[in-house]
């Protein structure tokens, strides 16, 4: 069993900061991106984390969250793996929610109504239990960049709930959030931290 699984949404893009879906269009981080990946890593390698002696690191292939791994200090511990890959928008790729409520609807919610041509949540929730479950099965900490809808879909999941509560879940870029353990069950010990951003 995992002692911890940590969770580092990438940095800041062009996108993240327009609110535009940013599926599996590969953009690069900005500098205010890249400056918050340096900062969580000068944090994750001072005490209490100390580095992350051991650690298992996974990261998304796209560049934005690869980049963000490197740039943390962790690139050559990292193995890439399509599983943390973002939710595949489809049509919804690069538009803004407003610009998709012009086209859905006025009341849509990407947690209840989904995306047109892409990735049904029930997707990207197997690809995040597959997580959870390689994560559980851990005999050491594990640390995992990503995205912010796939992760906060991995919180629920770890968490034992449906898929749709990720919508309680709010990720901010280059945040840390810890999932572990209390009273033998899953838990939450740290969530959307950017206090290394301060």
């Amino acid at each position: 069993m995992a002692a911890r699984v940590l969770l580092v949404r990438h940095g800041q893009t062009e996108w993240s900061v327009t609110g535009q879906h940013t599926g599996r269009t590969d953009i690069p981080l900005l500098e205010e991106g890249r400056r918050g990946a340096k900062l969580l890593g000068e944090r994750l390698h001072r005490a209490p984390w100390d580095g992350l002696p051991d650690v298992e690191v996974r990261t998304s292939p796209l560049v934005r969250a690869a980049e963000t791994c490197e740039l943390a200090g962790f690139g050559e511990a990292a193995r890439p793996w399509d599983a943390l890959m973002e939710w595949d928008y489809g049509a919804y790729e690069g538009l803004t929610p407003a610009q998709i409520k012009q086209r859905a609807g006025e009341d849509w919610f990407i947690w209840r109504d989904g995306v047109e041509d892409g990735e049904a949540l029930a997707s990207v929730a197997a690809r995040m239990d597959e997580v959870v479950e390689w994560a559980r099965s851990a005999d050491r900490d594990v640390l995992l960049f990503a995205h912010g809808h796939v992760l906060r879909v991995l919180g629920a999941r770890w968490l034992g709930y449906d898929p749709s509560f990720a919508a309680r879940l709010r990720l901010s870029p280059a945040s840390l959030s810890v999932l572990g353990w209390a009273y033998g069950a899953p838990a939450v010990e740290r969530w959307n931290d950017t206090g290394h951003l301060d």
